[in-house]
């Protein structure tokens, strides 16, 4: 499966596809207020939420359209969330996005920024794209300092899935003009 990064490993985080038996642990996102202030969408129960999302994750995986890695950290062995090189259709553009959710007991920590910076190295080493993006609510200051962090800049305000968003974007050149590549947090 293309985009996917299973088996690959950053300095504090392991990379795998996402399993069915992640199902409670991610329950936990669903039902945390915290996880959804920046997003506005119909809610369905969090049991739903979930079921949903991992019915997303498989199609994804089954249509070569990317999807979501689970990050487990290499110290504790636990699952802290995800992250993964997502094909998303923006403003009739067919884009590849980096998109990450954390636990929020792990957010604050370096990890978001780290499993971002290791999907952007790989989708440019691999030369998959031209570019990469992170679709960020107007609202969500931490994720848009994951996405600077990426080297990413702010290149448009637009609407995704009836939200006001910020889109922002690397570009393969950009990338190799920085001075290095590891993944850092």
């Amino acid at each position: 499966m293309k985009y996917l990064l299973e088996g690959k490993e950053s300095e504090r985080l392991f990379f795998r596809k996402v399993d069915p038996s992640d199902f409670d642990i991610w329950l936990a996102f669903h039902e945390s207020p915290l996880t959804h202030i920046h997003w506005n969408e119909h809610r369905e129960s969090p049991r739903r939420q979930c079921e949903l999302w991992f019915e997303k994750q498989r199609h994804r995986y089954e249509n070569d359209l990317g999807g979501m890695n689970s990050l487990i950290e290499k110290t504790s062995g636990k699952l802290i969330g995800y992250c993964g090189l997502l094909v998303q259709e923006v403003d009739e553009t067919t884009e590849l996005e980096i998109g990450y959710s954390l636990l929020p007991e792990y957010w604050n920590r370096g990890y978001a920024s780290e499993a971002a910076i290791f999907c952007r190295n790989q989708a440019f080493e691999n030369d998959w794209w031209g570019s990469v993006i992170s679709i960020i609510a107007l609202t969500n200051i931490p994720s848009q300092k994951v996405a600077m962090k990426n080297g990413m800049h702010l290149e448009k305000t637009t609407k995704y899935k009836d939200n006001a968003v910020y889109i922002f974007r690397i570009k393969k050149k950009e990338w190799q003009d920085l001075s290095t590549h590891p993944a850092e947090s």
